[in-house]
C-alpha cells in the first residue's frame, strides 16, 4: 500500500550551490537520497513530493557545506506479507512471471499460479494452464497475494517479493472476470 509520510531529516547543502535557491537545492539532495532506496521500517521510496520546514543553517569545521533541519513530504510503497496487490505482467519464463508493482518487481512462480500443470509457451512468451486453458502473458494485469517479502536496504535490486494466486479472488483480472460471470450465470440459472 502507498502512503504519504512526512519526515524529518538533515540534509547538507554542498557550497557548490550555496547561491541557487534553497528549498529547490534541499528538495533536490532529498530526492537524490531518498528516491529508489528502501528501508525495512519505512517500505520503498518511490518520491519525495516537498519541503515543508528548513530550519537555521548549521557550519560544520572543515566542511564547505552547510547542514540544514528540515521537515519534508515523501511517498512510500510498504509491502506486508498476505497483503493483496495488483500488478502487471512484464516477463514470464520457464519458471514463472515476473510482476511489476510498479517502483519494484515481484516473483510469481509457477507453483503459485494454479492447481493445474504449466506449460511455458516460449514462442509466444505465455505460460499456459493445461486443463482450463487460461494463459498468463506480458501486459496482464492480475491479482496477488505476497507470501515471501525480503526487503534488501542496501541493494534493492536485490529485494525479493514471492507472490501467489492460488486461491480464491486472485489470478489476472481476466479470470477473475470470468468466474464472477460463471457465478452470475450459475445463480441465475437456479
Amino acid at each position: 500500500m502507498y502512503y504519504k509520510l512526512k519526515l524529518n531529516d538533515k540534509v547538507r547543502v554542498p557550497p557548490e550551490r550555496m547561491g541557487e535557491d534553497l528549498n529547490t537545492v534541499i528538495l533536490d539532495v532529498l530526492q537524490e537520497q531518498f528516491e529508489g532506496s528502501v528501508d525495512k521500517e519505512m517500505g520503498i521510496f518511490i518520491a519525495v513530493t516537498s519541503v515543508d520546514r528548513v530550519g537555521d543553517g548549521e557550519i560544520i569545521y572543515s566542511d564547505g557545506g552547510v547542514y540544514y533541519d528540515v521537515d519534508f513530504i515523501a511517498v512510500v510503497l510498504r509491502l506486508s506479507l498476505q497483503e493483496i496487490i495488483e500488478g502487471v505482467v512484464v516477463e514470464t519464463t520457464s519458471f514463472g512471471a515476473f510482476v511489476s508493482l510498479g517502483p519494484i518487481d515481484a516473483m510469481l512462480h509457477m507453483s503459485q499460479i494454479s492447481d493445474e500443470y504449466i506449460d511455458y509457451d516460449e514462442k509466444n512468451s505465455r505460460l499456459v494452464c493445461k486443463d482450463s486453458g487460461r494463459t498468463i502473458g506480458v501486459g496482464d494485469s492480475l491479482r496477488a497475494r505476497v507470501v515471501a517479502l525480503s526487503l534488501n536496504e542496501r541493494d534493492p535490486r536485490e529485494s525479493k517479493i514471492g507472490l501467489t494466486m492460488r486461491q480464491p479472488g486472485l489470478g489476472t483480472l481476466a479470470w477473475i472476470e470470468e468466474d464472477m460471470n460463471k457465478e452470475k450465470a450459475e445463480k441465475e440459472s437456479k
